[in-house]
């Protein structure tokens, strides 16, 4: 299928061939018969793109301080890779579309394929022939609305939230400044609500139009037209609400509103524009300033728009669909006429000559719509990959909480029934096939840029469950293909090694499957989130005799903790083992943060520093005790070894962003080695070594590992790290739950 990206490095637009995305459960996926261009957000964006990387920095202050950040936590060189990484990326347009329903995916019952629907958001309602859209973010379409007109429901419902956070009433008057689309929407839902309003825009040609559709008057925001009409209209008190839907670096559109607004009156903020509020001004007046988010109630809360959590009725009344459903119910209804507002309709084969247009101001425009080709035949789509849930997975319910509270945690043993598996025959020289499942941050920054240079690597097939990550990654990687189609991979007997790194809750699943295909597999952390899971990856071993496995545990790998080692020497007594991991706080809406279906931060990423542990203890622990304040998320790990070796791990988010990330410490024999951050390391004993120069970059392993995997699937031998190993550690990071809930030691049953 095309979609419409736009490189944000190069500013680039293009028409792009993608995969389908899959339709996952909780969703649908539409064919898109309509989608609309926000000449606003849409331009600004694409008019950013086109800046010198420093125009880029100067607009996005917020993102320059995360880099700096980044540079802080992980050095210059790995923060450059991600950064440019994301950069040199295609990335979608649009958010607001009308289509039919493809397929429907599990869960769903209020739509059925055929059903004609609205849909929203950046991520789900792009320009592109088809779109996975999860069940808050779409709506059906009433009986008789025109699709093209449906396909306004996004920015309808903006303009519909700021009007509803103006708490407008009966016979008020509302000045609203800016009248491109969202202001246009603004004018028509004020006037059906009762409001008198002025408009005020530079453009007379948007004044006319805006006064055709209802306003009172409009006029330019310079001249005297907008004042004289205000005060006509309000005996010289000033407007009730203010409605800011410019945008621009001007800082008019909040002097204005504050010279024009009555004592204690509203001002709402719905577009962008710049907000350096004049104190006196707004003091004067006690002025009641407000934001509106978006499309309503339940943005950015990944648990209402990704997992189909609805707010209940009696608490909040309009959400997101809510207000999608009641704009499209005006517009059937005639109280909001959108056909006045379109300016243009190109066919979608001609979307990037259109933003050309529209950029270089040739097409004067207040809503322009994309006309997609009707398609007749009907595609089948497989499950995303990314969202697979195996029989026994309990995240999050009552049989899973009563494990957690057992006083111990089962190691699965692992038999297998013939012996350690071999790698399958393969030809002298051949190249290691390697296909990958998921194209995220992660893996685009710390593994492909690896295994791309590699000698003896082809990268053979992405998958994705986003039709343009696995775009993405087909072209700054050089992968042979793209598809979302993940049995099309598991059942390709010229690929390898699947590589898995998708989110936490789908490790286990797709790990067990590529198992059972007879793929070696390198999967992130975690390797499971529930004891089930991880039972279930055993059993996948014993039922195919393959236990080609390797979990993404690099810090064993880095190359100065391993000079630091071998520098320690043999330890002959029980040792004390310190780690400090300051992880930091992550941003609002991170997925880290989806506990119910992702697991804790530390279920996450504590099997690293366990790993860590162990392997410096050269044993795996056979308890586990885990204490945690109330209030945050830091916790104190203790792991104990058989040879009454103990290693504690502080594991804190509360810490100061300055302060190193991980340092580590390891006492016995009268010895003692330490780790400053993958930066420094040094041991003390009769003779005193440090690490002799700071390295160019932390490098905590990552390329020292996929040479291990990549060669032991290229020869036939054992995998880096012993399966027991493996799900010892994985079994260890499960049990700190289960201490954590029942708040005592937990053994590990099983434990060698």
């Amino acid at each position: 299928m095309k979609q419409v990206v736009q490189n944000y490095k190069s500013g680039e637009l293009a028409l792009l061939d993608v995969p389908v995305p899959g339709c996952k459960p909780g969703g649908v996926l539409v064919r898109t018969s309509y989608s609309l261009i926000s000449t606003g957000t849409e331009l600004m964006k694409v008019s950013e793109a086109g800046m010198s990387m420093l125009g880029k920095a100067r607009s996005r202050p917020d993102q320059v301080a995360k880099v700096a950040q980044s540079v802080a936590t992980n050095g210059l060189p790995a923060t450059y890779r991600k950064v440019m990484g994301k950069l040199d990326s295609y990335t979608p347009l649009g958010y607001s579309l009308c289509g039919v329903v493809e397929q429907v995916g599990a869960g769903i019952d209020d739509v059925k394929i055929g059903d004609l629907v609205a849909c929203a958001g950046n991520e789900h309602a792009l320009h592109a022939e088809l779109n996975w859209v999860p069940k808050n973010l779409y709506t059906p379409v009433p009986d008789g609305l025109a699709p093209r007109h449906a396909a306004f429901g996004t920015v309808g419902s903006i303009a519909l939230q700021g009007v509803r956070q103006g708490e407008s009433r009966l016979g008020e008057v509302a000045l609203v400044i800016g009248l491109g689309l969202i202001g246009q929407l603004v004018v028509q839902l004020l006037t059906a609500s009762g409001v008198r309003v002025v408009g005020a825009d530079p453009d007379p040609a948007r004044c006319e139009l805006a006064e055709r559709l209802g306003a009172a008057a409009c006029g330019d925001p310079g001249s005297a037209a907008v004042e004289v009409a205000v005060a006509e209209l309000t005996g010289g008190h000033g407007v009730d609400q203010v409605y800011l839907a410019a945008g621009g670096g001007s800082n008019q559109p909040v002097e204005l509103a504050a010279r024009l607004c009555r004592d204690r009156g509203r001002v709402v903020d719905i577009g962008k524009c710049r907000l350096d509020l004049p104190w006196n001004a707004y003091y004067e007046k006690e002025l009641d300033v407000r934001f509106s988010r978006s499309y309503g109630p339940g943005r950015y809360d990944p648990e209402y728009e990704l997992q189909g959590r609805d707010y209940p009725i009696g608490y909040v009344r309009w959400t997101e669909r809510r207000n999608l459903a009641c704009f499209l119910d005006l517009v059937a209804r005639g109280r909001v006429d959108v056909e006045p507002l379109v300016s243009h309709v190109a066919d979608f084969e001609d979307a990037v000559p259109t933003y050309q247009r529209l950029k270089d101001g040739e097409l004067k425009a207040v809503a322009v719509l994309f006309r997609y080709p009707e398609q007749e035949q009907e595609q089948e789509q497989e499950q995303e990959p990314g969202q697979e849930q195996e029989p026994g997975q309990e995240q999050g319910t009552e049989a899973g909480a009563a494990r957690a509270q057992a006083p111990s945690v089962a190691v699965p043993a692992v038999r297998r029934t013939g012996g350690t598996a071999s790698a399958p025959a393969r030809a002298a020289g051949a190249p290691v096939r390697l296909a990958f499942v998921g194209a995220g941050t992660y893996a685009s920054s710390m593994l492909l840029p690896h295994l791309a240079r590699r000698e003896g690597v082809e990268l053979s097939t992405v998958v994705t469950t986003t039709a343009l990550s696995a775009a993405n990654a087909q072209r700054k990687f050089g992968f042979a293909q793209a598809t979302t189609d993940l049995d099309a991979v598991l059942g390709d007997p010229s690929v390898d090694a699947v590589f898995v790194v998708t989110r936490h809750s789908s490790h286990a699943g797709l790990t067990r499957r590529a198992l059972l295909a007879g793929k070696a597999v390198f999967v992130e952390k975690p390797l499971a989130l529930t004891e089930d899971e991880l039972a279930d990856v055993v059993a996948a071993v014993e039922e195919s005799g393959n236990d080609r496995l390797q979990v993404g545990f690099n810090r064993r790998f880095a190359p100065l903790l391993h000079d630091a080692r071998q520098r320690f020497g043999t330890r002959t007594g029980p040792a004390a083992l310190r780690y400090l991991v300051n992880a930091g706080r992550l941003d609002h809406g991170s997925w880290y943060l989806q506990e119910g279906s992702e697991g804790s931060r530390f279920a996450g990423e504590g099997g690293h520093f366990i790993d860590t542990a162990s392997w410096l203890l050269d044993a795996d622990p056979v308890s586990v005790w885990a204490t945690a304040p109330s209030g945050n998320d830091d916790l104190q790990v203790v792991l104990r070894y058989p040879d009454g070796s103990t290693a504690t791990i502080s594991y804190v988010t509360s810490g100061p962003s300055g302060f190193p990330k991980e340092t580590l410490d390891l006492i016995a024999d009268g010895r003692a080695l330490r780790l400053d951050d993958f930066v420094r390391a040094s041991v003390y004993g009769p003779k005193r070594w440090v690490s002799s120069r700071l390295p160019k970059a932390r490098d905590k392993g990552q390329n020292a590992e996929l040479a291990a995997f990549v060669r032991a699937v290229r020869t036939g031998g054992p995998m880096p790290v012993p399966l027991e190993s493996l799900v010892a550690t994985t079994a260890a990071t499960l049990a700190v739950r289960a201490s954590l809930v029942g708040g005592a030691p937990v053994t590990l049953a099983g434990a060698r």
